[in-house]
């Protein structure tokens, strides 16, 4: 029995979304509740360690790097950058002191959610070209006739792939936006004498 394309596809994204807002509550709600706010004020610095870590699937895509599997680096890299985006989440709390902290935090937001839904449609793009492809060679279509069938489908796949391209520059923008906000508290921090 196949399951919908609503409980297979959308509602784990929103759930992950979702659990990663409640994470957030919940965290910065028992920060309150046990007065030690001033924790979340230094979760920022291990969640931009987190996310930098993560970035270690993107180096061994890219062939920077030559140790680990790529699948493994790949949930390695999801894992961390959810974790790493939490703790973000949680040192940014509500607080409104300054701009260029809540554009990082909503370029970081915009990351996650290219990253998801990136995840998501790939894996769905996918799954649909597989199954097309087993159906038709399953009706005994030939080779040739089963690529020419599916020639559109794989051209939308390639094209879905190119998805990265959209969310390196989303990434980057993060990154900037992030960098300035640390040099921002390094040079404002007021620092002991």
């Amino acid at each position: 029995m196949q399951r919908s394309l609503l409980r297979r596809e959308v509602l784990p994204f929103l759930g992950l979304f979702a659990l990663l807002a409640l994470g957030t509550l919940v965290a910065d709600l028992l920060l309150h509740w046990l007065d030690l706010v001033w924790v979340g004020r230094y979760l920022g610095i291990p969640g931009t360690l987190l996310i930098l870590l993560s970035l270690l699937y993107s180096l061994r895509k890219r062939k920077v790097i030559a140790v680990g599997s790529p699948r493994r680096l790949l949930q390695l890299h999801e894992l961390l950058t959810w974790s790493g985006a939490l703790m973000v989440l949680v040192h940014a709390g509500v607080h409104f002191n300054a701009i260029l902290p809540w554009l990082a935090l909503v370029a970081m937001l915009i990351n996650v959610v290219s990253g998801l839904v990136g995840k998501y449609l790939l894996d769905r793009g996918r799954r649909h070209l597989a199954a097309r492809r087993s159906r038709l060679s399953d009706a005994g279509v030939s080779a040739s006739g089963v690529d020419q069938a599916l020639f559109w489908d794989a051209v939308t796949l390639e094209t879905m792939q190119r998805w990265r391209a959209v969310h390196f520059p989303i990434s980057l923008a993060f990154a900037v936006l992030g960098l300035a906000h640390i040099l921002s508290v390094l040079m404002f921090w007021q620092w002991p004498l």
